[in-house]
């Protein structure tokens, strides 16, 4: 349908060199995804369903645009809303939800940190044949599923190191948002404005403005989330 073709545009934003032209599927899946996130930080699952339709529609366009690894990407952050969803809906026997809004554990916070630090010097050094691969797979996977696809050309990643630090840390920040570490919000406050940064270097500047908003929910999320830990009587770097 017409709906999922990015070819489909909305409205032609004049901004950065030869402006942008925001399809309507990239519109409504960025609708969702600013109403996840911002469900999210309120600590309201409805987050969950907004973040399914977000991923499933960026799933579509990454398939049109030929980005697989990135669609495969998505299809673990569609498995992480499902997760969630399910993690956060559990109650106690009195009906309250099990799952509180906490800090990380001194113990678990360091673990999540050498994580973060081993997959961002590794994806940085191998993230265009860690991406070759992810796509090979997925052009392999839709093949046997019928579809007419074949390997697009793929040109080396400009930023190695900040796409890297953006993929490792989206996936750390979903996984710990799924079990309500504060620590999530903090993790998407540093995602965010490196996707400003990038945004606006490469004259994007309509995502550029998409991110500085993003980037003020998320430090909403930040301090609502400290609040409700502090009142969970949970405190940053806790000993277990």
């Amino acid at each position: 349908m017409d709906f999922f073709s990015t070819s489909n545009i909305l409205v032609h934003i004049p901004l950065g060199k030869g402006g942008y032209d925001l399809s309507w599927i990239e519109a409504i899946g960025t609708l969702f995804g600013l109403l996840c996130i911002w469900y999210a930080s309120k600590e309201k699952i409805i987050n969950y369903p907004f973040g399914l339709i977000n991923v499933t529609l960026f799933a579509v366009i990454f398939f049109q645009i030929q980005l697989y690894a990135s669609l495969l990407l998505q299809i673990f952050f569609f498995a992480a809303n499902i997760y969630g969803w399910y993690a956060w809906s559990r109650q106690t026997a009195d009906k309250q939800a099990e799952l509180q809004i906490r800090w990380l554990s001194r113990g678990k916070a360091l673990v999540w940190s050498l994580v973060c630090i081993v997959g961002i010097l590794f994806m940085t050094f191998n993230i265009d044949r860690v991406f070759g691969t992810l796509s090979q797979i997925a052009v392999n996977l839709m093949q046997a599923m019928g579809l007419d696809v074949q390997m697009p050309a793929l040109q080396p990643d400009a930023f190695p190191f900040w796409d890297s630090s953006m993929m490792v840390l989206s996936i750390v920040a979903m996984l710990l948002m799924t079990r309500k570490y504060v620590e999530n919000w903090l993790i998407w406050v540093v995602i965010d404005v490196i996707s400003v940064a990038i945004f606006a270097y490469q004259g994007v500047y309509a995502m550029a403005l998409e991110y500085v908003l993003l980037t003020l929910i998320a430090l909403n999320g930040s301090w609502l989330w400290i609040k409700s830990a502090a009142e969970n009587g949970s405190k940053p770097l806790q000993r277990v």
